[in-house]
């Protein structure tokens, strides 16, 4: 009984020292690791990474019954395998990592670090960025009425010059014109994306990655899940018009919503790109979008 008073004696003056010699820099620890694992716990319910911890957690469970037993051959073979498992984990579950790299680097926290560190300043010029709104509005609104197919990338943070390097260049100003002659049906770049970088036209094309998602509607065509694609891979708004339909759809984050018409696609497309309408008008423009969304990671 002595020795149970003794280790909670023990224990009390162990908190007792820490909360004596605890200083401002070492909540910024605790915080800082909390937010570290909060970010693995979320990748890993959130990715394929969750089966793979359930399978090293029993490889570690059958190491320890394999030692404790003295199973040499099973021992040797498992200590191996740990020893190069995390190269492999690096190599297998590269998307993965890649993606939360990537979402770190686009939160609010991560550009303003890039900013300081580049020196420049990831403001937008918002008459620009209306101006090739309107301009996709209007060039929409033309190839529904002829029953022409689009595919357009608007590029925020995520840069997008691997997939503007397929396609090419043009970086001109928009306009609903421009972008209906680049999608008629007997243009040359009429069958890739649009890439529409700080309000310009940057490039057409352009050839996208198709969506990993196997859950996608089987209705969907190549158009909307390289749309699903793109956006599962960047934080790119995409507007898709389809061939058949004249249906036009937004992908957003893996999310594809259909059945907008033009003046619900001009504010969508604001609330995304208008950063001072971003917080507030997506909250309330974005309930649309999902309501009306098919697809989810």
């Amino acid at each position: 009984m002595n020795k149970v008073f003794e280790a909670i004696a023990s224990w009390w003056e162990w908190m007792v020292s820490i909360a004596m010699n605890f200083q401002f820099k070492d909540a910024v620890d605790i915080i800082i690791v909390a937010f570290l694992i909060y970010g693995v716990v979320k990748l890993v319910r959130e990715t394929r990474a969750g089966q793979l911890v359930k399978g090293l957690f029993l490889l570690v469970i059958l190491f320890i019954i394999s030692s404790y037993f003295n199973l040499v051959m099973v021992s040797r073979v498992l200590a191996y395998f740990f020893q190069f498992a995390f190269v492999a984990i690096l190599i297998v579950f590269q998307p993965e990592i890649r993606k939360a790299l990537e979402q770190v680097g686009r939160n609010n926290v991560g550009q303003s670090i890039a900013a300081v560190v580049t020196g420049r300043d990831r403001s937008y010029d918002r008459a620009q960025i209306r101006k090739a709104i309107n301009a996709v509005v209007d060039g929409v609104g033309i190839l529904q009425q002829l029953k022409m197919g689009a595919l357009i990338v608007f590029e925020r943070k995520t840069k997008l010059g691997d997939i503007i390097e397929t396609g090419t260049q043009i970086n001109c100003e928009p306009s609903g014109q421009i972008v209906g002659n680049i999608f008629f049906n007997k243009a040359p770049l009429h069958d890739g994306a649009m890439i529409i970088r700080d309000g310009m036209i940057h490039a057409a094309g352009c050839i996208l990655p198709l969506t990993k998602n196997t859950s996608v509607s089987a209705e969907l065509g190549t158009r909307h899940r390289a749309a699903l694609g793109v956006s599962e891979e960047s934080d790119a708004v995409v507007v898709v018009v389809s061939e058949e339909t004249g249906q036009i759809s937004v992908a957003v984050n893996g999310v594809l919503a259909r059945r907008f018409t033009r003046d619900t696609l001009r504010d969508v497309l604001e609330g995304y790109l208008i950063p001072q309408e971003e917080a507030s008008t997506v909250r309330r423009k974005f309930g649309v979008l999902k309501s009306k969304r098919t697809v989810k990671k």
